[in-house]
C-alpha cells in the first residue's frame, strides 16, 4: 500500500477536509489536539504456544480521544496490521461514536498475527497474553475494547475470564470488554449490528433518493460477519443479492443468489469458493458489476482513484472500515454516487455495544426484540440528521457526518476546559 493511500493518510486527509468547516467556531489548538492520538504503546507478547515454544508477538493499543468518555474500539488481529493502522481506526471511532451519539471516545488494539494460522488453543493463549499485557490500559473508564477484524466473541470471553481472574473475583465489575458471549454479560443481537445497521442506513438512503428496495440489486464485498449479515438484511428488506465475495473468491448472478443456500455452503467449506449457483469471477471486476447497491465490508482502500469512475452503483454503503480513499471520494461526489461514510453506515455495533455496556454496569438484561428496536430508531434518527447537515451546508455526505462527528467532540473539549 502506498503511503499515499495508508489508513491513517486517509483518516488525517479526511479530517484536514473538515477543519475548514468548523474554523469560525474553534481555535486551531483544539483541532491539533485532534490530529494526534492521545496515546500509542507498543507490546511485546511472549506467550508459550503449544509447540512448547515462546513466540514473540507485537501488539498496539491506542488511545485517540477520551474527551466524551472512555476510548472504545475493536481489536483487529492480522499479520500485516501496523501502530499507524491502528491509530487511523482509534481516530475514526472517535468520529463514530460521536456521530452515533454514545459517551466513548475513540481508542483501538492490534495484534500482528494471523488468526487463520493459529489453533483454537494457541489463539486463546495469545488473546490471554495480549489481556496481561494490556491490563493497565483496558477499564470501564479508560478503554473499553471489543472485536474487529480477526477477533470474535469467544476472545471477548477470554478476555473477560483473564481480568476477572487477575482481580480474584468470579467476574468484572462494570463492563471491560464488548461482544462477549450472552452467557458472560454479552447482549443479544450484538453480532448483527453492524450488518443490520448498514441494511438501515440503506433503505434510509434509497427512501432519500426515490429508489424502492423491492426488486433493487445489491452486490456485497465480503462475507465475514458484518458482509455476511449486511447481504442477508438487505434480503430481508427486499433487496436481491446479485454479488458476493470472500477472501477466496467472488461471485456474480444477476438473477440473484440463493443466500440460504449459500450459507449452507460456507458452513460447510469455509468458503464461498465452489459455490455454484453464481459465476466465479475476480474480487476486484466484483465492484465494478451493474448493482444498484455497493456494499464494501471487507478491508479499507477498496475503491480507489482506478475504479471509482466504473462503479455503476448508485449507492455505496460502508460496511467496512475506510474502504474509500479521499482521491475516489472526490470522482464519486462529482458523478452523484450517493456514499454512506463507514462511521455513519457502520455505526450499529459501536451502538450496541454501548447498549450492552450499560447493560453490564446496571446488572439488567434486554431482549433482542429491544435491541434491534433502539438500533433501528438511532440509526434512522442520525441518518436524518447527516442528510439534513448536508442538505443545509451543501456538503458531500462523508463532510456532513465529519462535520457533526468533529464538532461535538470540539464542542465537548472547550466544555471540559484547560485539560492538565
Amino acid at each position: 500500500m502506498s503511503k499515499k493511500n495508508s489508513m491513517l493518510a486517509n483518516a488525517l486527509a479526511n479530517f484536514d477536509k473538515t477543519v475548514p468547516l468548523l474554523r469560525s467556531e474553534f481555535h486551531d489548538d483544539v483541532f491539533e489536539r485532534l490530529r494526534f492520538c492521545k496515546e500509542r504503546s507498543e507490546l511485546r507478547l511472549a506467550p508459550q504456544l503449544s509447540d512448547g515454544k515462546s513466540h514473540v508477538f507485537m501488539a498496539y493499543v491506542v488511545e485517540h480521544s477520551n474527551t466524551l468518555g472512555a476510548a472504545k474500539g475493536g481489536i483487529r488481529m492480522a499479520p500485516d496490521v501496523t501502530i499507524d493502522d491502528v491509530s487511523a481506526l482509534a481516530m475514526e471511532m472517535s468520529w463514530k461514536c460521536a456521530l452515533i451519539g454514545v459517551p466513548f471516545g475513540g481508542g483501538k488494539s492490534g495484534i500482528v498475527a494471523d488468526p487463520s494460522k493459529l489453533s483454537a488453543f494457541d489463539k486463546e493463549t495469545l488473546i490471554r497474553s495480549f489481556t496481561r499485557g494490556a491490563l493497565r490500559h483496558i477499564h470501564p473508564l479508560v478503554y473499553v475494547p471489543a472485536p474487529d477484524m480477526g477477533t470474535n466473541e469467544a476472545d471477548m470471553g477470554h478476555i473477560k475470564d483473564a481480568i476477572s481472574y487477575s482481580q480474584g473475583l468470579a467476574t468484572t465489575q462494570g463492563c471491560y470488554i464488548t461482544g462477549k458471549p450472552v452467557l458472560l454479560g454479552g447482549i443479544p443481537g450484538r453480532r448483527e449490528a453492524t450488518g443490520r445497521g448498514v441494511s438501515i442506513a440503506t433503505v434510509e438512503a434509497m427512501k432519500m433518493l426515490g429508489m424502492k428496495p423491492k426488486g433493487a440489486t445489491a452486490i456485497v464485498q465480503g462475507f465475514g460477519n458484518v458482509g455476511s449479515v449486511a447481504a442477508m438484511a438487505l434480503e430481508e428488506k427486499g433487496l436481491k443479492i446479485v454479488g458476493i465475495s470472500d477472501v477466496y473468491g467472488a461471485l456474480y448472478n444477476e438473477k440473484g443468489l440463493d443466500l440460504k443456500k449459500l450459507f449452507e455452503h460456507v458452513k460447510k467449506t469455509g468458503t464461498i469458493k465452489g459455490f455454484t449457483d453464481g459465476k466465479a469471477i475476480d474480487g476486484r471486476a466484483l465492484l465494478e458489476c451493474p448493482c444498484d447497491v455497493l456494499v464494501p465490508a471487507a478491508t479499507a482502500n477498496q475503491i480507489t482513484e482506478e475504479n471509482a469512475g466504473i462503479i455503476k452503483a448508485k449507492i455505496i454503503a460502508e460496511g467496512a472500515n475506510g474502504p474509500t480513499t479521499p482521491e475516489a471520494d472526490d470522482i464519486l461526489e462529482k458523478r452523484k454516487v450517493f456514499v454512506i461514510p463507514d462511521i455513519l453506515c457502520n455505526a450499529g455495533g459501536v451502538y450496541v455495544s454501548y447498549l450492552e455496556y450499560t447493560q453490564e454496569t446496571q446488572q439488567e438484561q434486554m431482549t433482542e426484540v429491544e435491541v434491534r428496536a433502539r438500533l433501528e430508531n438511532r440509526m434512522t434518527e442520525k441518518f436524518a440528521l447527516v442528510a439534513k447537515t448536508a442538505t443545509e451546508r451543501k456538503l458531500h455526505v462523508r463532510q456532513a457526518a465529519m462535520y457533526l462527528a468533529v464538532k461535538n467532540v470540539c464542542t465537548a473539549i472547550v466544555a471540559r476546559g484547560a485539560l492538565p
